[in-house]
């Protein structure tokens, strides 16, 4: 089974942090095209997943066009597409926009089963500049949908899991608490007692991290528009991921201008 990722494309203007820019959104849909086109001709995944942050929020017709071109560069893949709702892309959709965009019905937490693996999204919930919050109700849900498959499960969701140092980020090193999940204790518990869990895979931080906790590896995936240089004229991660599973383990291969490579062995 080949999974390809991406994340944090934000599709819109240049954004701008501390007075420098930081984000070269403005070249999303040529990344995005590109790494489209390499999955189709170099990797052919079976499963792509978008990790969530789209868009750039701007107003809920500007948002929703912005994720409709988004979803046009995607129309060349002729496999299954998992999407994840980030922070981003929920300020102004709705969560029937939502659904609408991604042909999908019921909450945006779900699960589906494709090749011999459990696939779980989490819709993890910003509130801006206060906190991130999974909701008791989806962690019932997730003990639940865990304790009903006997695959092998792979989670993903926007907000990091892990309680990754933050020392050196540019976006939350000073807001750990609009970084990391509020209630990420509780869900590496549910996470590690159903044994099923195999990885998890995020978005949100800006910067390719592993962590491993309860042997559960718990990684987080660059932004493909990040700009690696300290400020304009600027340079594009181009960060996708390319993660193999077999019985023996899960390889995950990030590429762009920043690679990553790590190897988990399953027990």
């Amino acid at each position: 089974m080949r999974i390809a990722l991406v994340t944090d494309i934000h599709f819109g203007p240049r954004a701008y942090f501390g007075g420098k820019l930081r984000k070269l959104t403005d070249q999303a849909g040529r990344l995005t095209r590109e790494v489209v086109r390499r999955w189709t001709d170099e990797h052919e995944p079976d499963v792509v997943v978008n990790l969530g942050d789209v868009i750039e929020d701007e107003s809920r017709a500007v948002d929703a066009d912005r994720y409709r071109e988004f979803l046009r560069e995607l129309q060349p893949l002729v496999v299954p597409v998992l999407h994840v709702a980030g922070n981003h892309d929920q300020v102004n959709l709705t969560d029937d926009d939502l659904r609408e965009l991604w042909d999908h019905s019921g909450p945006l937490h779900y699960s589906r089963d494709i090749g011999g693996f459990h696939f779980v999204v989490l819709n993890t919930l910003e509130t801006k500049d206060v906190s991130v919050r999974l909701p008791a109700e989806q962690l019932d849900w997730l003990r639940e949908d865990l304790s009903q498959t006997r695959l092998p499960t792979l989670v993903l969701m926007h907000h990091p899991a892990s309680e990754m140092d933050l020392t050196g980020n540019r976006w939350f090193e000073r807001a750990p608490h609009i970084c990391r999940v509020a209630e990420r204790r509780e869900l590496r518990r549910a996470l590690a007692a159903s044994g099923r869990v195999i990885a998890v895979f995020n978005g949100h931080a800006h910067w390719n991290h592993v962590d491993v906790l309860d042997s559960i590896p718990y990684i987080t995936l660059q932004s493909l528009t990040e700009n690696l240089d300290d400020d304009a004229p600027g340079r594009p991660s181009e960060a996708f991921a390319i993660v193999d599973l077999d019985p023996h383990g899960v390889k995950v291969d990030i590429r762009g201008q920043a690679p990553f490579v790590a190897q988990f062995e399953r027990k």
